[in-house]
């Protein structure tokens, strides 16, 4: 049976193994800057195999580039009959200005009973919950119900190109057995109507990153010139971070939102999506993203001096579709920002949709509320993406499952990619537990 919280108290949290842990990966400047660009993860890599080798276990440092390198190893279960589950995480993050944070982002500092730091969500604590988990097993002369593949994967936030990507297709045997996988996003807690709830990732969306082109005349910058580059990229991108994307529900947005409607006591036939989704406080963020394609430019980038028109302007945009819709909202940008903008597709990558159903589903259900007796769980598609894409190549069903009991004030959406990040300590510990009995009995 899973242990409750009361069996294993932790009064030190700041020196709880899953806080330093998560603290030390801080610790490691992994930042990616996308397009091959990053501070390596090779260092974080190296931590995470040493840690793997003082339990027993045999990891794999793979390469997909110098110094892009993820960790691999498996964990012999008692029941070999068993597909196994990748449990897996990534040790790249995306960049922080230290000039916009209260802390140094890479410090890894304890305030206020959290861990702030760039990777505190985002995902190095999701790593330290998975890695001190398998050790409780561990050191307990103990072992999970079935193999488990612990996967490290680089480059994530560049969609896994020099990682998960990367691995799946040079490395397909080191998941061999594998039917099923749990990752990020998934699993923590948001208060809605009073209650707590708890989002476990069923679904993610479609990527699709483009860059917009525009072609002008070079000139002086005192000339009158109507063939402007910026100006026609400016029409462009205003035109398309202005566009309003119908809502269009998944079968897993119609089930989230009913269950939502139910806990606020609202009818879902007269109270809008949108207006349910706000009703959710902070996981708003997220699950509003989830009910609509939405476009957002990014980056833009022209010139070089003051008095000089350039003849090209670019710009970036992160577009996010439902899954399957990917072709069509590329048609309708195109239609958006018109004949005279080029548009390169820098990547594209799939969306995901699972049943909220299933032994795995009911087992995580049933581990959370072991630990916490209240809890409600429910099916919510991911505004974002995680490496579950690349794995899903193999017949891999992935889940984002990383389980943070959260205090009700707490804004954890707006952690992802966020000024200050931080999780509480007591989250970490809470995770961990549930990852440790979740492995044991599943």
């Amino acid at each position: 049976m899973p242990s409750s919280p009361d069996d294993r108290t932790t009064p030190d949290l700041e020196n709880d193994e899953t806080v330093r842990v998560a603290r030390d990966l801080i610790r490691f400047d992994t930042t990616n800057y996308g397009e091959g660009k990053a501070k390596p993860e090779k260092d974080a890599a190296e931590y995470v195999a040493a840690y793997l080798r003082d339990l027993g276990l045999d990891p794999e440092l793979i390469d997909a580039a110098p110094g892009r390198t993820s960790v691999v190893a498996r964990v012999a279960g008692r029941d070999a009959d068993k597909p196994a589950l990748v449990v897996h995480g990534h040790l790249d993050v995306v960049p922080a200005d230290p000039a916009n944070w209260s802390v140094d982002p890479f410090a890894g500092e304890i305030r206020d009973g959290m861990l702030w730091g760039r990777g505190a969500v985002d995902m190095k604590n999701m790593d330290a919950m998975i890695l001190t988990a398998v050790a409780d097993l561990a050191r307990g002369g103990g072992a999970p119900e079935r193999d488990l593949v612990l996967a490290f994967f680089s480059d994530e936030e560049n969609g896994g190109v020099y990682g998960s990507q990367h691995i799946v297709k040079t490395r397909p045997e080191l998941f061999d057995g594998a039917t099923e996988a749990i990752s990020e996003v998934g699993g923590y807690s948001i208060t809605v109507g009073g209650r707590r709830a708890y989002l476990m990732q069923t679904a993610e969306k479609s990527l699709v990153w483009i860059r917009l082109r525009a072609q002008g005349v070079a000139a002086h910058g005192s000339r009158v010139i109507e063939n402007n580059a910026v100006t026609k990229l400016a029409v462009a991108i205003a035109a398309i971070g202005r566009t309003e994307w119908p809502i269009r529900l998944t079968e897993t947005t119609t089930a989230l939102l009913a269950e939502l409607a139910e806990i606020l006591g609202v009818d879902p036939e007269t109270t809008g999506p949108d207006e349910i989704a706000i009703a959710t406080g902070t996981a708003a963020g997220f699950i509003r993203a989830s009910l609509r394609t939405t476009s957002n430019p990014t980056l833009l980038e022209a010139g070089y001096k003051h008095n000089v028109i350039p003849d090209v302007a670019t710009a970036l945009v992160d577009i996010r579709t439902l899954p399957g819709e990917e072709d069509d909202v590329l048609a309708e940008v195109r239609a958006i920002v018109g004949e005279d903008i080029e548009i390169e597709i820098v990547q594209q990558d799939i969306g995901l949709e699972t049943p909220f159903a299933g032994p795995l589903i009911d087992a995580a259900v049933a581990t959370l509320q072991a630990h916490d007796p209240e809890a409600v769980v429910l099916p919510y598609m991911l505004s974002g993406g995680t490496d579950n894409k690349a794995l899903s190549r193999l017949g891999i069903t992935g889940y984002g499952f990383a389980p943070l009991r959260l205090p009700e004030d707490v804004d954890f959406p707006a952690m992802f990619h966020g000024v200050d990040e931080r999780v509480p300590l007591e989250s970490l510990v809470f995770g961990r537990r549930v990852l440790e009995d979740l492995f044991r009995t599943y």
